[in-house]
């Protein structure tokens, strides 16, 4: 029988000349970074962040080792930049951290995603940030396929904080937006044919808020800000019914390689635009 992953994340020698290599430059911004956070944390905040995690496995492969490897580096800098968010008292974030797309993989990648995820959720679970902090976590996307070890890790997870008013984090997981969109629409069918309205009715009476009402973030701000890692510059589903009017920001670096001072100059560049929501 094939062995569960670990309860730690793994360590190697590699890993510590990452991280090493990332101290030492620490000094040399130290100053820069502390006057760029205050400035931040005086300004104009998002009231909703999304955040779309990419560039796992090339940071694995430019270290010389497995791609599954490069996920569990992932999930390092989650929880870190979930640090940075509570930091900084932003109230929303949506983190994706896999898409519906991404289920097609290689089945032993997804096999050690969904048991890497499935880990994760139970130590969010614990985790006394969360609970210090009043943490609200929710699960987003479609998860019919998943194994029923994550699916009660997630539930568990989200029914140890339903009852929070801090953030509200929610984790995108086997989540797509076209996906949500077709699931939104047949809500709204759905509930139409429930309640004898035709067709026709339901056509001449439906609008934008129909459809909001039935989104996975549904009681959520849209996002205001969205972040994406890796130097794509491509949204690839991400909250594309909410993202309407979002602001976007596209920064270079791979997810694990991801610093503060990157996600402070992001904000920063946040706070300098004008939102006009197409007026």
């Amino acid at each position: 029988m094939e062995k569960p992953l670990p309860s730690v994340r793994p360590f190697d020698a590699r890993r510590l000349l990452v991280q090493a290599a990332r101290a030492a430059t620490r000094p040399a911004y130290f100053l820069y970074e502390r006057e760029l956070a205050a400035r931040v944390k005086a300004g104009r905040l998002p009231r909703h962040l999304g955040l779309i995690l990419d560039g796992n496995r090339r940071f694995a492969r430019s270290l010389g080792v497995d791609e599954n490897l490069g996920h569990e580096f992932g999930v390092d800098k989650a929880h870190e930049v979930l640090g940075w968010c509570l930091e900084l008292g932003i109230k929303n974030v949506t983190i994706w951290v896999l898409s519906a797309d991404n289920l097609n993989r290689d089945s032993h990648e997804v096999e050690h995603l969904m048991k890497l995820f499935g880990r994760e959720a139970r130590n969010l679970a614990v985790d006394p940030r969360i609970h210090n902090n009043r943490v609200r976590v929710r699960a987003i996307g479609q998860h019919d396929s998943f194994p029923d070890h994550l699916l009660d890790a997630l539930r568990d997870l989200e029914n140890a904080t339903e009852h929070y008013d801090g953030m509200l984090l929610n984790i995108a997981v086997g989540y797509g937006g076209r996906e949500e969109i077709v699931d939104a629409v047949r809500a709204v069918l759905l509930d139409a044919d429930a309640r004898g309205v035709s067709a026709r009715d339901l056509a001449a009476t439906l609008g934008p808020d129909d459809i909001s009402q039935r989104m996975y973030t549904a009681g959520t701000p849209d996002p205001d800000f969205i972040i994406r890692t890796s130097g794509e510059v491509r949204l690839g589903g991400f909250l594309l019914w909410q993202g309407a009017y979002s602001e976007y920001y596209f920064c270079d670096a791979l997810w694990p390689e991801f610093r503060r001072i990157d996600f402070l100059r992001a904000l920063r560049n946040y706070e300098d635009r004008h939102r006009r929501f197409g007026k």
